[in-house]
C-alpha cells in the first residue's frame, strides 16, 4: 500500500501568525475582496473569487449555515436522548445502573464487588470508579440518567474538536459549523450509540488522555489526567508507556503518580473493597462476560470465536498480544516524532483496546481520534476518502452482523468470522494507515509536537517552524 495523502498544496514554511505559510499566502491574496463590511471571505476557502458564491461569505450566510448545523446536531443528540430514556426497564442504559449500585455500595459499606445489578451484571471496575459513582446516587435513576445524557456529549464535542483542528482552522468563519456537523457524525458512530445506549464512560476516558497528550501547554501537571483514566479504568495505562517511549518520562511518572493517588484515596474510603479488587477481582476476566461473543472486539476476543467452542491456548494469546504491541507502539512513536502526535495519541488508543482482554464496541470511541487524524485538513483526496470509508465502517453493525450470519449459518463460517472481528480488524488497518501517511505542515501546526518533551518550550515563530518544517 502507497502513502497515503500526500497533501501537496503545503510548502512547509510558516506564515507570521503560525499558520502553514500556504494558507497564510491564500488568506493575505484575498483580504479586501470579500463584501464591504463582511471582513472577507471565508478563510481558508477562495470562496470571494468564484461567481456565484459571493453570498458565502457573508455573515447571515455564516449564522444560517452554523445554525442549521448545530439544529440538526440537537435533534439528532435528542432522538438519541429520548431512544436511551425510554427504553424497556432492563436495557435502560443497565452500565450507569451497574455505576450507581457501584455508588450506593460505597456509601453503605456493602460489597462492591458481590453486588448484582439487573439480576446478573457485576461492577468489573476499579474501586474508584465506585467512589466517583457515588453522586449518582444522590438523586432518582431517572434523574441520573437524564443528566448523564446531557454530560456525555461534552466530552464527545472535546475530543472531536482535538481530533479535526486542522479542518476546522480551515473552515475560518465556518468552523462552528464544520464542528456541527461533525458531532452530529460521531453521535452516529456505533461506539457512541452504545456509549449512550448502556450509559458508559468511555469517551471521558478518550476526552483525558487527548487532553493530556494534545494541550500544548496544560494548566495542570502533564500526565494527571492519564493517571485520572487509568484509577477509573485500567485500559488507560498504555499511555504510560507512549509517554515514557516517545521520551516523556517527567510526564509518565506524574502518570503513575496520579494513579497511585487516586487509587490510594479510594483504599482510605472503601479498604476492604480495594483490598478485593487488587488481590482477586482484578484477575477474573470472567466476571466481564462472555468474552467470545461478537461485541469483544480485543484480539483476545477474535482468538476466542476461532477457537470456539474450546479456549485457545493461553501462549497463543500472550505472543500475539506482544507482537502487535511492540509493533503499534513502534508505530506510535515513529508518528509522534515525525511531530503527528494526533496520530501518535490515535494509534495508542486502538493500541488500548486491542490489548485489552475484553474490548466492547464502546470501547472504540477512540476511533474519533483516528479519523481525525487520516482527515487531516481535508486537503488530501485520499485521505478524506481514508476517513469517510474508517467513519462509514464504524457506523455500522459489522460485528454484531457478523455474528448472526455465523450462528445461522447465511455465509460460509470465515467471511462470518472476518465480519463479526470487523472493527478489532479495522483498528489495525487505521494504525497502519495512520504510519503511512506522509505528515503535512498542517498536521504539525495544530500539533504539541516537540512541546510535549521534557526541557524548555521549544519556539513556535515562523523561522522556528520554518526551519523545523525544511528539516
Amino acid at each position: 500500500m502507497g502513502s497515503t495523502g500526500t497533501d501537496r498544496t503545503s510548502t512547509g514554511a510558516a506564515g507570521p501568525d503560525g499558520t502553514p505559510a500556504d494558507a497564510a499566502r491564500g488568506t493575505a491574496g484575498r483580504r479586501g475582496q470579500g463584501q464591504p463590511g463582511q471582513g472577507g471571505p471565508v478563510s481558508g476557502q477562495d470562496r470571494g473569487r468564484r461567481p456565484g458564491r459571493e453570498w458565502l461569505g457573508r455573515t447571515w450566510a455564516v449564522w444560517l449555515v452554523t445554525g442549521a448545523a448545530w439544529a440538526m446536531a440537537a435533534a439528532l443528540i435528542a432522538y438519541m436522548v429520548y431512544c436511551a430514556l425510554t427504553n424497556p426497564g432492563h436495557l435502560r442504559m443497565p452500565d450507569l445502573e451497574v455505576y450507581r449500585n457501584g455508588g450506593e455500595s460505597i456509601r453503605n459499606g456493602s460489597g462492591l464487588y458481590t453486588t448484582l445489578t439487573n439480576g446478573k451484571l457485576l461492577f468489573t471496575y476499579p474501586p474508584v470508579s465506585g467512589v466517583l459513582s457515588v453522586p449518582l446516587t444522590w438523586v432518582p435513576a431517572q434523574a441520573a440518567r437524564a443528566a448523564w445524557m446531557l454530560m456525555v456529549y461534552l466530552p464527545l464535542a472535546v475530543v472531536i474538536w482535538l481530533a479535526f483542528r486542522p479542518v476546522l482552522a480551515r473552515a475560518g468563519r465556518y468552523a462552528p459549523a464544520v464542528l456541527g456537523l461533525l458531532i452530529t457524525c460521531g453521535t452516529l458512530l456505533t461506539p457512541m450509540r452504545q456509549e449512550v445506549h448502556y450509559g458508559q464512560i468511555d469517551i471521558f476516558l478518550v476526552a483525558l488522555c487527548a487532553l493530556d497528550c494534545l494541550a500544548r501547554r496544560p494548566r495542570w501537571p502533564r500526565g494527571a489526567l492519564i493517571g485520572l483514566a487509568t484509577a477509573i479504568k485500567l485500559v488507560p495505562g498504555v499511555f504510560v508507556i507512549y509517554l515514557l517511549i516517545t521520551g516523556r518520562r517527567k510526564a509518565a511518572a506524574v502518570a503513575a503518580g496520579s494513579f497511585a493517588a487516586w487509587t490510594g484515596l479510594a483504599w482510605l474510603i472503601a479498604p476492604e473493597a480495594s483490598a478485593h479488587y487488587w488481590t482477586s477481582a482484578v484477575f477474573n476476566a470472567s466476571r466481564l462476560g462472555q468474552n467470545a461473543q461478537a461485541a469483544n472486539q480485543s484480539l483476545n476476543g477474535m482468538l476466542l470465536r476461532a477457537f470456539f467452542p474450546h479456549p485457545p491456548p493461553a501462549v497463543l494469546w500472550i505472543a500475539v498480544a506482544l507482537l502487535v504491541g511492540v509493533a503499534g507502539f513502534a508505530i506510535a512513536r515513529v508518528v509522534s516524532r515525525r511531530g503527528f502526535e494526533l496520530g501518535g495519541v490515535a494509534s495508542t488508543g486502538l493500541l488500548a483496546a486491542l490489548l485489552s482482554p475484553v474490548a466492547w464496541v464502546h470501547h472504540y470511541c477512540w476511533v474519533i481520534l483516528a479519523i481525525g487524524a487520516i482527515a487531516g485538513n481535508c486537503r488530501s483526496e485520499r485521505r478524506v476518502i481514508a476517513a469517510i470509508v474508517a467513519g462509514g465502517l464504524f457506523m455500522s453493525v459489522m460485528p454484531i452482523f457478523g455474528g448472526y450470519v455465523y450462528y445461522t449459518h447465511l455465509v460460509p463460517a470465515l467471511p462470518a468470522m472476518l465480519l463479526q472481528d470487523g472493527f478489532g480488524l479495522a483498528a489495525l488497518g487505521l494504525i497502519w494507515i495512520i504510519f503511512r501517511i506522509r505528515v503535512t505542515s498542517a498536521d504539525r501546526w495544530l500539533s504539541p509536537g516537540p512541546a510535549l518533551a521534557e526541557g524548555p518550550e521549544p519556539a513556535t515563530g515562523p523561522a522556528a517552524l520554518a526551519g523545523r518544517h525544511a528539516r
